[in-house]
């Protein structure tokens, strides 16, 4: 697998796409392959503030409930309100589906975050 090289990564296996002062937050292809069939995503509340490293909601599968963690500080504007009757788009395009949408508390601060090349050297990919 090839990570998109328009995605910063977290070692907690979350992917985030930046636009402007905004962002995208799902998990990775990688994760996804781990936790095995998706059967329902827990999202946070439109409006909370959550902090880089905090846990925001929860993914089960068949075989685990993981917690899933903010790669970057802000405030939740959208949450992906298809996943609660189509938790398993997270399998089939793990890249493509987001979970939340922040404004970022301080955009600059991604530069803490992998980019495609570090995560597949993390998860073996490369």
């Amino acid at each position: 697998m090839t990570y998109p090289a328009d995605l910063k990564y977290t070692k907690d296996h979350e992917w985030i796409r930046i636009s402007g002062d905004t962002a995208e937050i799902g998990i990775t292809d990688f994760a996804q392959q781990q936790l095995g069939d998706v059967v329902f995503v827990e999202l946070p509340e439109v409006g909370r503030t959550i902090a880089a490293g905090e846990a925001f909601g929860s993914i089960e599968s068949v075989k685990a409930v993981s917690e899933l963690f903010a790669p970057m500080s802000g405030d939740v504007v959208e949450v992906n309100t298809s996943l609660k009757d189509h938790p398993e788009s997270v399998n089939s395009e793990p890249h493509r589906t987001w979970m939340v949408r922040l404004k970022l508390a301080d955009p600059a601060s991604i530069s803490s975050l992998l980019d495609s090349a570090q995560y597949e050297g993390l998860v073996g990919a490369a």
